[in-house]
Parts: C-alpha cells; sequence; structure tokens
C-alpha cells in the first residue's frame, strides 16, 4: 500500500532492491536513471551503480548492459521503480541505506565507494536540473523576468 507521504510503497520498494537483480530507478526532477546491477560477476566483476542516461526501450537498455559488462550474462529482467522524490528523501527513508546494504551482501565493503559517489552524482544532477528550472535555463521557461535597467 502506498505511503501517503511518499506516493509509494517504501517497504515494497526496499524488498525490490534487496531481490532484484537489475533494477532501473527513474527519478522525478532528473532525466538520468540510477542504474543498480546487483549481480557480481564470476570474472572478478563487482555489482554496477551509477547514473545513466534514459533510453528508448527496453532492447536499448539490455544493448547498454551488454556493453557496460560484456562478461555478464543479460538478464532475464530488469525491474523499473519511479521514485517521486527528491534522493535526500530515498535516504531518509532508509532505501538508499537498502541499496548500499545490498551491494555490500553481494560484494563487500568495496562497493560503498561506489554508492557513495552514485549518491553524490544523483544529487548534484538532482540540484543542477532545479537550478536550471529556477533560472530558466535549457528546456525552461522563466515565469518572471527582470525589468529591462534604464
Amino acid at each position: 500500500m502506498p505511503d501517503p507521504d511518499f506516493g509509494v510503497d517504501i517497504e515494497e520498494m526496499g524488498h525490490v532492491f534487496d531481490e532484484a537483480d537489475v533494477v532501473i530507478v527513474r527519478f522525478h526532477v532528473i532525466g538520468q536513471r540510477l542504474l543498480l546491477d546487483m549481480r557480481p560477476g564470476g570474472t572478478g566483476d563487482l555489482p554496477l551503480i551509477r547514473l545513466v542516461p534514459p533510453v528508448n526501450g527496453a532492447e536499448e537498455r539490455y544493448r547498454y548492459l551488454q556493453a557496460e559488462r560484456p562478461r555478464m550474462p543479460l538478464p532475464d529482467h530488469i525491474t523499473v521503480v519511479a521514485w517521486p522524490r527528491y534522493v535526500q528523501v530515498m535516504q531518509d527513508t532508509g532505501l538508499w541505506q537498502c541499496i548500499v546494504d545490498r551491494l555490500v551482501r553481494e560484494a563487500g565493503d568495496t562497493m560503498l565507494p561506489y554508492a557513495e559517489e552514485a549518491y553524490r552524482d544523483v544529487r548534484a544532477a538532482e540540484r543542477a536540473e532545479v537550478a536550471a528550472a529556477i533560472r530558466g535555463g535549457e528546456g525552461y521557461e522563466s515565469l518572471w523576468e527582470r525589468a529591462a535597467s534604464r
């Protein structure tokens, strides 16, 4: 059942992060997606967590995964979840910790810097997008403009 404060079922999303092999997180503010490929490779490949560009469909995402992880078999499916809040709220609710815990469970503390970097990347992308919206940057239109100086 969705939490009325967040618009998603926090507990269910935690289960997804805990159990799914490959997850794409769509954020409401930024166009990039967070790719979580929790599968450690038998050839020493670590799980993958990073911001990735959006794609035009599942086939394109599978091609992306194949290019990024050529020694890994393609996953049977990719789970896509939408996060309707800022990533800070994901951290505040404990969902980001679910991601970190899963990464550590799969590959040990080696994954901690990768998780921290991904978190910083998502936060930076959100801040940049919000700033562009406020300034009327590319893709945005200002509602108010300063009066011309005389």
